[in-house]
């Protein structure tokens, strides 16, 4: 796993998604609150994981509650990246009880879903052989406006990410293929086009594409739902001369098996855009 404190997103990034979610969810304010609650009411209460997990939001905690009252107080009780089990104290929140209902759902929506790319990223990277130095990275299929957040849980599952948008890195599929007319042309345009320091990156689907791909220069290559035995033909001829990842129908019972043959990059779109949400609750404390 990779052992850095993953850096978080940049803080104004973090306070427009806040910023959104509390004008989605509580716009007009909160009408239940206001009604039952009175103003001056104070309280305290503790998010709590109901099941084993990694965790990741400590920020976003933090943001939620600022934006809607700056002294409600949020004290973390375990870092981004840590597991905590079924039961565990997450953090404890101070404050103006309407503060705390007001933010606890769009809180818990945007650290669950983080928890849980964080806890699933945490199994694959835990499935490497010992000692592998094959990368678990995620892909662009993350949740629309969310994908800072999804990256960075990724990063604090101990993986990696893959490039940001389409403008940071080039990386030629197979529609590009198709309207370049071949493998070699849209490489060689590619090389032609790209900056020095921009390494050129292209998706194969076959073991003769791969050659392709190798011979007109590509320095990664993306071997798109190869099976076992085809990724261990890959390495075996072009293992070490370019940096070969795996994606595409990738599991967890396949990620043993690919660091051992010994890939580069194994990159799973399952990370962000199917996982499950961590199971974590708000109880208000007497």
């Amino acid at each position: 796993m990779n052992s850095l404190t993953p850096l978080p997103p940049p803080l104004p990034t973090v306070r427009a998604i806040v910023e959104a979610a509390l004008v989605e969810d509580a716009g007009r304010g909160d009408l239940t609150s206001e009604a039952c609650i009175p103003a001056e009411a104070v309280a305290s209460a503790v998010f709590r994981a109901r099941e084993s997990l990694v965790f990741s939001g400590g920020l976003i905690l933090e943001e939620v509650f600022r934006s809607i009252d700056p002294e409600v107080r949020v004290e973390r009780l375990i870092r981004d990246g840590e597991r905590v089990d079924a039961g565990g104290a997450i953090a404890r929140i101070k404050g103006k009880a309407r503060a705390l209902l007001l933010g606890e759902r769009v809180a818990l929506n945007l650290v669950q879903r983080m928890s849980g790319i964080a806890t699933t990223t945490r199994a694959y990277v835990d499935a490497l052989p010992t000692s592998s130095k094959t990368r678990i990275a995620d892909t662009r299929k993350t949740t629309p406006l969310l994908r800072p957040l999804e990256r960075y849980a990724v990063r604090c599952g101990g993986g990696h990410n893959h490039r940001d948008d389409l403008s940071s890195a080039i990386l030629i599929k197979d529609n590009h293929i198709e309207a370049a007319g071949s493998v070699r042309a849209a490489i060689e345009r590619a090389i032609a086009y790209a900056p020095h320091t921009s390494r050129i990156e292209c998706e194969v689907d076959t073991l003769d594409e791969l050659d392709e791909a190798v011979d007109a220069g590509a320095e990664i290559v993306l071997l798109d739902n190869f099976d076992d035995e085809s990724v261990a033909q890959a390495v075996a001829r072009h293992g070490g001369k370019v940096i070969l990842e795996v994606s595409g129908g990738i599991t967890l019972a396949r990620i043993r098996r690919l660091g051992e043959l010994g890939v580069d990059v194994i990159s799973s779109g399952a990370l962000t855009h199917s996982v499950k949400a961590a199971d974590i609750g708000l109880d208000f404390e007497a």
